[in-house]
């Protein structure tokens, strides 16, 4: 090749590279891959997005909060003592974000944001602030809905998360720190994410960075429509973040709107997955049903005939793999509607109608296990009381409670002298035998209602503990 030819290719060459860099590469036909900037989206979602502060009493600390960030200052022991230790409670404001979801003035949250809030205020993208009010709130999955009395909005519009493909650009736009509008960029990293927030756990992962003003604040696809709700960072991570999926909350947001409440079907059984054991000696395919630890009397599925033994392995002709599957499952379906429930009872298949319960109000268990699944309100983590439990902490047989498992640190109840392995026995006079009777009892304290705890240590030394709900 001449030399003046190769300069030419050479080039040639390079007026292609750099082509290339300035456009949007493309794949097939018209899918975007690289987005050329974020700005006229942004532009697009902004009159949407608010920033939302709030005033409140604080005692302990909340449990999404803590489970999420953990102490500001991290683990050091000695600071509470230099302050001289943890106030009982103290008026404390925070930040959060949000989003507008139509012109009538609904905003939708998290749960966090608001919780206990005694005053609740919202600022537009152009200063104007209103004073909110909270139209309903479920803790379970930490998200919330309220209203404030204003004209001109520009509400967001939801998409589906299910067509958030993993890999694809998300956006995320917030408030942090109280500054102006922020937004950042990123992929969907995962789907499906169970972090052990819940046991409703269902987040999409991002590594469009969220701070925790952002909480609250919409995670968008390129075409501008919420499909999810940025919820929480992971203290121990770095550039992770999750997000609640559009289509779990959208049904939520709903119930929320037009009863101020969120209803969920409810079975009444104990679950457990499939061992690989248990998979061979039931003649199941891999990842097929979930086995019934247990059956409750006077509960849904009980009723329908259902007993302990079984493998549940569809719900109206839904696949069951999972204690997952069967309990998001389970909660999408209307109270009061009948199912069938397809078992298979040994080694025969039987199917069962089961008309579907309500699920208690802030039961965290897996359909009345064993065991809380995650702190309670004051920082304790239960567990029932079982023989190898009582065995190894020596209780008397006939005893019945819940044991202490953990204790969150930074809580009421870290600061209360109980210790974990201590067994909880009565609350207001009344017998706690599992988890079942601790969420009745307890569903009934009002707020600001005194909580007087009854442990025993060991088999001799019993005690009592206050708090105020």
């Amino acid at each position: 090749m001449r030399p003046v030819d190769k300069r030419v290719t050479i080039f040639t060459a390079c007026l292609m590279l750099f082509g290339l860099l300035a456009f949007p590469a493309l794949s097939g036909a018209g899918t975007r891959m690289v987005p050329a900037n974020f700005s006229q989206l942004a532009q697009q979602a902004k009159p949407g997005v608010v920033n939302i502060q709030t005033v409140k009493t604080i005692k302990g600390g909340g449990r999404v909060f803590r489970h999420f960030f953990g102490s500001p200052f991290g683990n050091q022991p000695g600071l509470d003592d230099f302050f001289g230790g943890i106030p009982r409670s103290r008026r404390e404001k925070s930040l959060g974000s949000g989003f507008i979801i139509d012109k009538k003035g609904y905003i939708v949250t998290n749960n966090h944001v608001i919780k206990d809030a005694d005053q609740i205020k919202v600022i537009l993208h152009d200063d104007q602030e209103y004073d909110a009010r909270i139209i309903g709130a479920d803790p379970v999955t930490d998200l919330a809905l309220i209203k404030i009395d204003a004209k001109n909005l520009k509400p967001l519009e939801f998409g589906y998360s299910k067509d958030a493909k993993v890999g694809s650009w998300v956006v995320a736009i917030g408030s942090p720190f109280g500054l102006e509008q922020t937004v950042t960029a990123g992929i969907v990293s995962a789907k499906g994410r169970v972090i052990g927030s819940g046991p409703y756990d269902d987040y999409i992962q991002t590594d469009a960075s969220i701070n925790p003003g952002n909480s609250g604040g919409p995670l968008l696809n390129m075409d501008g429509e919420v499909v999810g709700i940025n919820t929480a960072i992971i203290k121990s991570g770095q550039g992770i973040g999750f997000a609640i999926p559009s289509d779990l909350a959208t049904s939520i947001i709903d119930q929320l709107k037009d009863s101020k409440r969120v209803s969920r079907g409810w079975l009444g059984v104990s679950i457990q997955d499939v061992s690989t054991e248990m998979g061979e000696y039931y003649k199941l395919n891999p990842d097929e049903g979930v086995y019934v630890a247990k059956a409750y009397e006077d509960n849904p599925a009980y009723e329908a005939g259902i007993r302990q033994g079984d493998v549940i392995i569809s719900v109206e002709g839904v696949k069951i793999s999972s204690s997952r599957d069967l309990t998001m499952t389970i909660a999408n379906l209307r109270v009061g509607s009948k199912v069938d429930v397809d078992v298979i009872r040994q080694g025969k298949n039987k199917t069962f109608t089961v008309k579907l319960g309500e699920r208690p109000d802030n039961f965290e268990g897996s359909q009345f296990g064993d065991e809380l699944n995650g702190f309670d309100d004051f920082g304790f983590m239960f567990k029932s009381l079982n023989k190898d439990l009582s065995d190894r902490l020596g209780y008397p047989k006939s005893a019945k409670g819940l044991v202490v498992t953990q204790i969150d640190q930074g809580s009421r109840a870290a600061v209360s002298g109980v210790r974990t392995g201590d067994l909880l026995v009565e609350i207001n006079h009344k017998k706690i035998t599992g988890i079942r009777d601790y969420t009745g009892i307890m569903n009934k304290i009002e707020k600001g209602q005194t909580v007087y705890m009854v442990f025993l240590r060991g088999n001799a030394q019993k005690f009592v503990v206050r708090f105020e709900k």
